[in-house]
């Protein structure tokens, strides 16, 4: 008799805890009959970034085409007020997440979250580290990076003094434009030092000005991303020195420096086509259609004469 009730107990224990696995039926989005119906919330890492507001506009512009509504918050390059961000958006009951990670390990709670009670996520510029993410909508940093340090070989020469300065730390867009630099870099020149100037303009100027007191040899610099490449360049106007700069984004400030001379290149992205890609992707997902875990927008290395 003992041994009976221990068995129902088991088996009563075992189906409560798969129940539990399942996120109650209030918490689930509702199923839409059509895409005007459509509610998606978009985590933006920071609006003070040109590069992030002409993604933004992408994804406002393709969802007023396909009539889905769009909730838009700004997490100021702060993990914790974004996470908090993507929980509100949840409330909200969004039918699916585009988010642009501050911290790709940080955000991994919110996504998380969002599978739990099946909102899909797609993620645009950088990635999560953890939690299922749909589809990751970006450029191939790696490659860009490489780029980079190409660039600067062929315009300086090998074993070149090179400063690096990089994103945001736990950023995927940091690691990878790092790693893609240094695939070459570490072979083929010298990089001297490497700071964070965490993809800001005037954190680029501060750390510059300090990096060209400690290593005043330094002929080139390569950023993360162009409003660093902006703010290192102020601080090489100031020194005098001649050094050429070399960022990532292609925004209009930095194509404009190119154009003036001041700026000596970029790895242009393509940020409004990243938003559509993201809208599009996330309508596939919410009408059961497969995409690809990767979906790559085209990388350009502009210059003066290029």
């Amino acid at each position: 008799m003992k041994k009976l009730l221990a068995l129902c107990l088991t088996l009563t224990l075992l189906l409560l805890s798969a129940c539990s696995m399942q996120p109650p039926e209030w918490a689930k989005p509702d199923k839409k009959e059509s895409l005007e119906d459509i509610k998606i919330g978009l985590s933006v890492s920071t609006l003070n970034n040109p590069f992030f507001v002409s993604l933004k506009d992408g994804v406002v512009k393709e969802a007023k085409a396909m009539g889905m509504q769009v909730i838009i918050v700004d997490a100021q390059n702060d993990s914790a007020k974004q996470v908090n961000d993507v929980e509100d958006l949840i409330q909200q009951g969004v039918d699916a997440l585009l988010i642009n990670p501050t911290d790709s390990a940080a955000i991994s709670t919110a996504v998380q979250s969002a599978n739990n009670i099946g909102i899909p996520v797609v993620t645009l510029d950088r990635s999560a580290d953890k939690g299922k993410v749909e589809a990751l909508v970006a450029s191939d940093n790696i490659k860009g990076g490489e780029m980079a340090a190409n660039y600067i070989i062929e315009k300086l020469g090998e074993n070149t003094q090179v400063i690096e300065l990089e994103g945001v730390p736990g950023a995927s867009a940091t690691r990878e434009r790092g790693q893609g630099f240094h695939n070459v870099a570490d072979q083929k020149l010298n990089v001297t030092a490497k700071q964070a100037a965490d993809f800001d303009r005037t954190k680029g100027l501060t750390v510059m000005e300090n990096l060209l007191q400690a290593n005043p040899d330094i002929k080139a610099v390569f950023a993360h991303n162009d409003e660093m490449a902006l703010g290192a360049i102020e601080a090489i106007n100031s020194s005098g020195k001649e050094i050429i700069v070399i960022g990532f984004d292609g925004n209009d400030d930095a194509l404009n420096a190119i154009e003036s001379g001041n700026m000596e290149a970029t790895v242009a992205q393509q940020p409004e086509l990243i938003g559509k890609l993201a809208i599009e992707a996330a309508s596939d997902i919410l009408q059961g259609k497969k995409v690809k875990k990767m979906i790559g927008a085209p990388l350009k290395l502009v210059s003066k004469d290029k």
